[in-house]
């Protein structure tokens, strides 16, 4: 087996490529690119990576959805048992049981069998408190990787105070992986690129990240490759520069179809009761309806609302890989313009206390405005200083300092268009391992075993194959 190392450079597209990017304009020479997997978020693609399989098949239909039998939307869940596929550890373990991995960052990392494994995961403290802090398995890894490198920045991963700190400390810790275990694969998440891409747009003032992200890349192929390892590297997603939010929910609530429960004031969608809501993820959101004699009605609304490129209705689902039980009745993908937010509230004085916050597990969609600071504050910085000294004091605070203007968003990404901006690259140190052809999502898994076992044997797995869990999920 050839030890390989997979680098995950989100947003990463040959449109960024240019002057500020020695480093991986030299691993660029033969390379190809990737069509994406619909959607073209996260945790779809990376499960689609790790497969071979399409959301229908491994049930990431977004980076979350509505748990009908929880009654409850939940986004960025962290079992790897949601995963419903085997990866590509298992196949692997099946041509050589010697083989391990190390799963650095990638998602869906927690209550797995991966040989190791790291993952941001806050402390929720009894008083309200969100303190930084990140899981590992074994566990005892966690408290190495903070004595030697200070605990995980978590703030500076997702948030207005977003950062290179937090990519460097996974690279730190990639590194420390490979020098005390020496997996044959790891797959490291190198998130820099996707915070910015979203603020400002790929056309936008992006040379210092972009600078920053080449230094860190060409210092991990330096150490990876003096240590005989293959390196491969690929994005998700490219970012597209968007200029026009879609309201779903908005215009659910216009059609009568949304039920609003109000608690001191402010409003929350009550899931069961609604006839139809949407939860929204980027370029796609999903329209969960409870009323099955609305889908005509709902899919000829939305085939008429501008931003809106496609509606997908029961078997037109299939074709883009996200016919499952998982999935919305209804599914929007957005024009390449634009993109969907989960906003139903009309009066921003009766907006849900978790509008202002960056609060991504109770949101009913994705929130990339979190990433800014609220514009209407005079002093927001003065004000997040007296919330942190609140903090400290050990007081109850809320960090409501989160902007909800959509029209700060510049980038977004979900739908693949055929552009540059949203074609993913895909490059390796062993070039002669890529094709010269672009890829689909679903190949990529063959091709990391390729690197691994230097051969085009067909994987195989037991499709019975059940994981022990090492954690559980909270």
């Amino acid at each position: 087996m050839q030890r390989t190392v997979v680098l995950n450079v989100v947003g990463l597209t040959r449109a960024l490529l240019g002057e500020h990017t020695p480093n991986i304009n030299a691993l660029a020479g033969r390379s190809t690119t990737i069509k994406p997997v619909t959607p073209a978020v996260t945790c779809s693609a990376q499960a689609t990576y790790l497969t071979g399989k399409l959301p229908s098949e491994h049930g990431i239909v977004a980076n979350g959805w509505y748990f009908r039998e929880q009654n409850e939307v939940w986004l960025w869940r962290q079992s790897n048992k949601l995963i419903q596929a085997p990866k590509i550890w298992h196949m692997a373990r099946a041509r050589n049981k010697d083989f391990t991995c190390s799963n650095t960052f990638w998602w869906y990392a927690m209550a797995t069998d991966a040989d190791y494994t790291l993952t941001p995961r806050p402390l929720y403290c009894a008083d309200g408190r969100k303190l930084p802090d990140c899981y590992t398995y074994p566990l005892e890894l966690r408290d190495t990787l903070s004595e030697k490198f200070g605990n995980f920045p978590l703030f500076n991963f997702w948030g207005p105070a977003t950062s290179i700190k937090s990519t460097r400390w996974i690279a730190d810790a990639a590194m420390h992986i490979e020098a005390e275990h020496q997996p044959t694969l790891q797959l490291v998440y190198l998130p820099h690129l996707d915070y910015c891409l979203q603020k400002v747009g790929p056309d936008g003032d992006i040379a210092k990240d972009l600078t920053e992200i080449d230094d860190l890349v060409g210092e991990l192929l330096d150490y990876f490759t003096a240590r005989d390892c293959q390196v491969m590297l690929l994005s998700e997603y490219g970012i597209v520069p968007v200029s026009r939010p879609v309201h779903p929910n908005r215009i659910l609530r216009d059609a009568g179809k949304l039920s609003i429960k109000v608690d001191l004031g402010r409003e929350y969608l009550d899931y069961d009761t609604c006839r139809a809501f949407a939860l929204s993820d980027h370029q796609i959101a999903h329209i969960y309806v409870q009323a099955s004699e609305d889908i005509a009605e709902l899919k000829a609304l939305f085939s008429n609302t501008a931003g809106v490129a496609k509606v997908l209705v029961g078997a037109e689902r299939a074709e883009y890989g996200l016919d499952h039980e998982r999935s919305g009745e209804l599914i929007l993908l957005a024009e390449p313009d634009s993109w969907f937010t989960y906003y139903y509230w009309r009066d921003e004085a009766r907006a849900p206390d978790f509008a202002h916050q960056v609060e991504i597990h109770r949101k009913p969609g994705f929130d990339p405005c979190e990433l800014f600071l609220d514009p209407r504050l005079k002093f927001p910085m003065l004000k997040v200083a007296r919330r942190l000294a609140q903090k400290k004091m050990g007081m109850r605070y809320v960090l409501d300092v989160i902007s909800t203007d959509p029209t700060q968003v510049k980038g977004s990404h979900g739908i693949y268009d055929g552009s540059d901006y949203s074609t993913p690259v895909l490059m390796s140190t062993a070039p002669q391992l890529l094709p010269e052809h672009q890829v689909s999502a679903t190949d990529v898994c063959d091709l990391i075993l390729q690197h691994i076992f230097n051969d085009p044997q067909p994987t195989a797995c037991d499709p019975q194959h059940e994981e022990p869990q090492h954690a559980p999920e909270a």
